[in-house]
């Protein structure tokens, strides 16, 4: 029975997630895959037009994985500055879980980044715009100081990318630095405006 197109189109990248993870990006050829799916090299092609194309599919998956779990959290019925310090967590525990100590997934996104950086950029800016969202609402609610939500959120994502970015994850280690949860307490200390003491709390009360 002949599967339907999108069908086809999710074996194809499931296969060739299978492969990069198994045997690494640069050792995978279309062959592979088509082979593994029993179908002609040439109608894998009638789907995606080169491996480049497979790859970025497959770290689209990734990705949009990662961005629906972040806005679950947006959407939560709470302060802005949980949320974002539990969407930064979040998405430092995701990477953290699928790249680590995978030499060959870090292949595929330093594939990714030599040959699809569009993709990549499409990517961070989504990734600024649902943090940069949670900031606004911060801003608007009297939780944040004063700054720019923009420039706040760049500063937000140069400063976690230790923790989130495939290779700096796995190399960073063997330098001397804070925790992710370190990093998240200090940008949030950067940003929230200091809680004002109670009566109990002021000198001479």
């Amino acid at each position: 029975m002949t599967l339907p197109e999108r069908d086809t189109r999710l074996s194809i990248v499931d296969t060739a997630e299978r492969f990069f993870r198994d045997i690494g990006y640069q050792k995978t050829t279309v062959a592979d895959i088509a082979k593994a799916l029993r179908m002609s090299p040439a109608n894998v092609y009638r789907f995606f037009d080169s491996k480049k194309a497979i790859n970025e599919a497959v770290l689209a998956r990734f990705k949009g994985e990662l961005e629906a779990s972040l806005s679950l959290i947006i959407a939560e019925p709470r302060s802005a500055g949980s949320r974002l310090r539990d969407m930064l967590l979040t998405a430092h525990k995701i990477n953290q879980a699928r790249f680590a100590d995978q030499h060959r997934m870090q292949e595929m996104v330093c594939a990714a980044m030599e040959e699809s950086w569009d993709a990549i950029l499409g990517h961070i800016a989504r990734f600024d715009a649902l943090i940069s969202g949670v900031i606004k609402e911060g801003l608007a609610n009297g939780e944040f100081r004063a700054i720019d939500p923009v420039e706040a959120t760049q500063c937000i994502r140069t400063a976690m990318l230790r923790f989130q970015h495939p290779l700096l994850m796995e190399q960073c280690q063997r330098i001397p630095g804070p925790s992710a949860e370190d990093m998240i307490d200090f940008i949030m200390a950067a940003i929230e405006k200091p809680r004002r003491p109670v009566e109990a709390d002021r000198p001479g009360a």
